[in-house]
């Protein structure tokens, strides 16, 4: 597979994990699951799902940055990685939390985010 395909791949697997580590709890939380849990109980879990996060992160940026022969600069994956994660969080968010909703404000600043995309990669 080639490594800018493999990169944005486990980009985006790492963001599943690392949304649902942060924001899964709220969502077992409203549902009645785990609202009487501890913060701590709540802290172990988020950790738990965020190392499988992190064994995904780190091979992508390893694989990715092309200090290390992959096709994308230190900035391109950080900006890659942060249109990655709004885009994970907004899925999970709208399937998870029925009551948010996207506005016209949302998507003007995913459009611009897409500008800001447009430009890292710019030569």
């Amino acid at each position: 597979m080639k490594p800018a395909l493999l990169t944005i791949g486990l980009l985006v697997l790492a963001n599943i994990f690392m949304v649902i580590a942060w924001y899964g709890h709220l969502k077992l939380q409203s549902a009645g699951i785990a609202s009487n849990w501890p913060l701590y109980l709540v802290i172990l879990l988020s950790w738990g799902i965020a190392l499988a996060e992190y064994c995904l992160q780190v091979p992508a940026n390893r694989i990715g940055f092309d200090g290390n022969g992959g096709p994308f600069s230190l900035i391109q994956l950080k900006v890659m990685q942060e249109v990655i994660t709004l885009v994970v969080f907004t899925i999970f968010t709208l399937i998870m939390f029925k009551d948010t909703h996207f506005t016209k404000n949302h998507l003007i600043s995913f459009l611009m985010l897409v500008g800001a995309v447009y430009f890292a990669f710019k030569k």
